[in-house]
């Protein structure tokens, strides 16, 4: 049973990750009429309700499972591709995102939870860097078909992009729960308890801090401003979708994180997956030349791809209660505070000036490398102390 829970997760992570309007995630919705500022309060506003949401769901993913807690949000992962479907306007897109934060609120934690508890801590990492990959998979088949098949319809790739969720949703369905149903240690232990205990470990929160500051230069550089970027260069829809898909490809990358940081050792890896991201900001900010724009981009999400099994890794072994989903609700709870302050950093900075945003994701690489080499620091000497 626990492999199929593995191979049916897979399996989702290639359906999901089947987005075919990905390539033109932002000019799809500026030609719905949605401006680049508008967008990224949209995803503040997902963030800020995600904080609200999160432990909310982590309480009851806890109570009443991690296979039901899957299955609902796979159907409602599906709703919302319906409503961005048929979305336009500022509203219609606001409408989805706030869908898609309950979405993002009851799933999180749950799907690592159960790949962690089903691969168990000495093969986690490599199942988290195959999950990854396969979502990248399945975004590198949507880009493909977008590419030679879709074009500039829009809407074709929304309605796609909803066959491929509906998919999902059905085959979550094949799920078994990992979870024991007679956990009452778990069931019984306040939410205060597990608040405690989860914010008590040695350097976690300036690791989670570091954790969406990484995360989230990633997210808005690659998926919001690349776009403008490549605008900026002079490229046109088929050159961005053809990029699209190249980076997407450096996502599969992710079979081979557990390799590197094996190699590399934790400190190494803080420092690896902090610098190649600065670097790649550093050079979008001084570039308008094509060549160079795409390099910045594919430095952007290799470092990413290898970054985030390892990190959901390292997550996941600093829990320290039974309430396992709870206790990733509170970490993301974290992200998500983070997330808010730097989408909004980088919306307004865009704004004013492509350049002054690429800069302010240096500044931020940057800030995150200490807190990890401080975080490393205490939890050395927690373990040796």
């Amino acid at each position: 049973m626990q492999k199929r829970n593995i191979y049916i997760l897979y399996a989702l992570a290639l359906l999901q990750g089947m987005v075919f309007y990905g390539p033109v995630a932002t000019l799809y919705r500026q030609a719905q009429g949605v401006t680049i500022f508008q967008i990224t309060l949209i995803e503040s506003v997902s963030y800020l309700l995600c904080i609200l949401l999160e432990v909310p769901w982590g309480v009851v993913a806890d109570r009443i499972g991690y296979k039901k807690t899957m299955v609902i949000c796979a159907w409602l992962y599906f709703l919302s591709k319906i409503i961005f479907w048929q979305a336009s306007g500022f509203g219609g897109f606001l409408a989805e995102r706030v869908l898609l934060s309950v979405v993002v609120t009851g799933l999180s934690g749950v799907d690592t939870s159960i790949l962690y508890l089903c691969a168990g801590p000495d093969h986690s990492q490599r199942v988290f860097g195959i999950y990854n990959s396969l979502g990248m998979a399945g975004l590198l088949t949507a880009s493909a078909v977008f590419t030679f098949f879709v074009g500039d319809n829009y809407r074709l790739a929304a309605l796609l992009t909803v066959l491929s969720y509906g998919a999902a949703a059905i085959l979550c369905l094949g799920l078994t729960e990992v979870r024991p149903a007679d956990s009452q240690r778990a069931r019984r232990e306040p939410f205060v308890t597990t608040l405690r205990t989860t914010l008590a470990v040695p350097g976690l929160l300036g690791f989670l801090v570091a954790v969406g500051l990484l995360t989230e230069t990633h997210q808005t550089v690659t998926v919001f401003l690349n776009q403008l970027q490549y605008e900026r260069c002079g490229m046109g829809s088929a050159a961005i979708g053809g990029v699209y898909i190249a980076a997407t490809l450096l996502g599969l990358c992710g079979v081979w994180s557990a390799r590197l940081t094996g190699k590399t050792g934790t400190r190494g890896a803080a420092v690896l997956f902090c610098a190649v991201p600065a670097l790649a900001c550093a050079l979008l900010a001084s570039t308008d030349r094509a060549l160079l724009s795409v390099g910045g981009i594919w430095l952007l999400r290799l470092s990413d791809t290898l970054f985030q099994p390892f990190q959901v890794r390292l997550q996941n072994e600093q829990v320290r209660t039974d309430n396992r989903a709870t206790a990733l609700s509170i970490h993301a709870m974290v992200l998500d505070v983070v997330a808010i302050l730097t989408n909004l950093s980088f919306g307004a900075l865009a704004e004013r000036d492509l350049r002054l945003a690429f800069g302010f994701g240096v500044g931020i690489c940057a800030a995150a490398l200490a807190l990890l080499l401080r975080w490393q620091r205490l939890r050395t000497r927690a373990m040796n102390g």
